[in-house]
């Protein structure tokens, strides 16, 4: 047992500690993106009076039903070195996305937004119009109204959305692959690094790298449901 210990760490766990923390970076900066946008996106399909909602709502849909390699295709054109805005980026700021663990984030962000945009979307059309009525008629505004009631009545909801948003960007790889590639120690996260073991014949690493990216995201999963079960809105 002390001589397997060794072996263990050296072999499967301390390599592996780095796709891991990047991962990690990845898929925190991705899913904070996305909260964000998910979070107004989800607000503004809410409302009814919204020209072309449902429109919209297929759209920002998209990437939950398109293939990774047609959302990583996207991104390309976008912020590739020649892309409409990845030229632009690079020229004004010096910024390239491309085989970055920035880009990688992107992609993850992109994938991840939808689940985000429909549980925010559920959650405030759970919310008691009349309690929204009732704050614009003692003279708060659209901000106030949302920030005093319509959030804190959705916020359980919004939460769930996001932690799954959390863990689907943890499993991104297709749009990754072709944005930011495979780079180890640079871009290269879990799922990524399982393709290359497996791809490598190297079995046991592969083995060991699926099993903690599925307990990882187990336990994201499970708390996300408790969190739909504790929600009134879902």
């Amino acid at each position: 047992m002390p001589e397997i210990l060794p072996d263990f760490l050296n072999g499967l766990l301390l390599p592996a500690l780095v796709p891991l923390g990047l991962t990690f970076k990845v898929a925190l900066t991705a899913t904070a993106g996305a909260c964000v946008l998910g979070l107004g996106a989800g607000y503004a399909l809410s409302r009814r009076s919204l020209p072309g909602r449902e429109l919209l709502d297929a759209v920002c849909t998209l990437p939950l039903v398109l293939p990774p390699t047609v959302i990583g295709y996207y991104l390309l054109v976008l912020f590739g070195r020649r892309g409409v805005l990845g030229q632009w980026l690079q020229e004004t700021f010096g910024v390239s996305l491309v085989f970055t663990w920035q880009g990688a984030a992107l992609a993850a962000c992109v994938v991840a937004f939808p689940l985000v945009c429909k549980a925010a979307r559920t959650a405030f059309e759970g919310v008691d119009a009349n309690l929204e009525f009732a704050a614009r008629s003692l003279g708060a505004g659209e901000g106030s109204v949302f920030v005093r009631v319509s959030l804190p009545l959705a916020w359980r909801g919004v939460l769930a959305g996001t932690m799954l948003a959390l863990a689907r960007a943890m499993g991104e790889f297709g749009a990754t692959l072709m944005l930011a590639g495979s780079l180890p120690g640079r871009t290269q996260t879990l799922s990524l690094a399982v393709y290359e073991a497996v791809q490598a014949g190297r079995d046991n690493e592969a083995l060991f790298l699926v099993l903690l990216t599925s307990l990882v995201c187990i336990l994201l999963l499970l708390a996300s449901g408790k969190f739909l079960k504790l929600s009134p809105n879902t």
